[in-house]
């Protein structure tokens, strides 16, 4: 069944959306990320505009977050003064982002950045998580144990003035720190309609030193009030939201987050760690060989 996409400008099969929102939920809820860092590149490989894709997916994280913030919430897995802090820096940073859109847009660019900017993002993520996935796995088969690591915030967060404690995340360092993170993950989720969950959560464990319990949910209270402001930014500034495409997209992703969560039960951590960075590199590859391949059919589109 073909729908038309009024912002996209185009016919889409919606049962295809559909089925990658279904399959970007399944990822979602077996690996525990928001799946916006998928949703854009498929769209993109299935024919609409990086800068639609981009926006519209945003809004689908938007909706995906939901449940999975407050069920954190429940549980106790929410650092709301954490939370609080790179909300306001992702604020900010949706804003900036969205006067940076504008300029690559106008400058007939942005399609450009957004594919180069996956490339970089994905295989050096992707690159991450298959050497400490694949370390976990050979650790395992010969029956050794990993030391286990030390959790400690990055020298660079030492250092920085005017300290606060932050109760639920086991932290004494400076609210400066998650403000900047914030900042820079509400700029990616403009220019590239992620939630940011793929970059925030490495970011911290590995540089503030966050308690485990608490990071997955506090990233995904952040990812949603920060795409929510990143939608209403894409809506008043660039147009670029497609809401039968993220309407499409949400549909399919809610249904397939309930099977992923349960598949997630059968299989080891470790090995769907490795299936995910595998999937993640396969998705940087293509978008890097798209980037050097000549169109058959050279056109550009000018606004008046």
């Amino acid at each position: 069944m073909d729908i038309y996409l009024p912002i996209a400008n185009l016919s889409v099969n919606a049962l295809v959306i559909v089925l990658l929102g279904a399959g970007v939920g399944l990822l979602s809820g077996m690996f525990g990320v928001g799946g916006g860092f998928l949703t854009t590149p498929l769209l993109i490989f299935y024919g609409i505009p990086p800068t639609v894709a981009a926006a519209s997916a945003a809004t689908q994280v938007t909706g995906a977050s939901v449940s999975g913030a407050l069920a954190h919430y429940r549980r106790g897995g929410v650092d709301l003064r954490m939370g609080a802090v790179l909300v306001v820096g992702g604020i900010f940073g949706a804003i900036a982002g969205s006067t940076i859109f504008k300029l690559l847009q106008a400058g007939g660019q942005i399609d450009t950045v957004i594919a180069v900017l996956y490339v970089v993002l994905l295989g050096s993520i992707g690159s991450l998580m298959a050497k400490e996935a694949w370390t976990s796995v050979r650790a395992a088969r010969r029956g050794v144990a990993l030391p286990p690591s030390k959790r400690r915030h990055h020298p660079l967060v030492a250092a920085l003035p005017m300290r606060w404690r932050f109760y639920a995340s086991g932290l004494y360092i400076s609210p400066l720190a998650p403000l900047l993170l914030g900042f820079a993950t509400g700029i990616l989720t403009v220019l590239l309609g992620v939630g940011g969950g793929f970059i925030m959560v490495p970011a911290m464990l590995y540089l503030l030193g966050m308690a485990t319990r608490v990071v997955v949910g506090t990233s995904l209270f952040q990812i949603l009030f920060v795409t929510a402001v990143t939608t209403m930014v894409h809506a008043l500034t660039t147009h670029a939201v497609d809401i039968v495409l993220a309407a499409l997209l949400l549909l399919g992703s809610v249904v397939g987050a309930q099977v992923g969560a349960r598949l997630a039960q059968k299989f080891r951590p470790d090995y769907l760690r490795l299936l995910l960075a595998i999937i993640v590199l396969l998705v940087a590859i293509r978008m890097a060989v798209g980037l050097g391949f000549r169109p058959d059919e050279i056109f550009s589109v000018q606004q008046q």
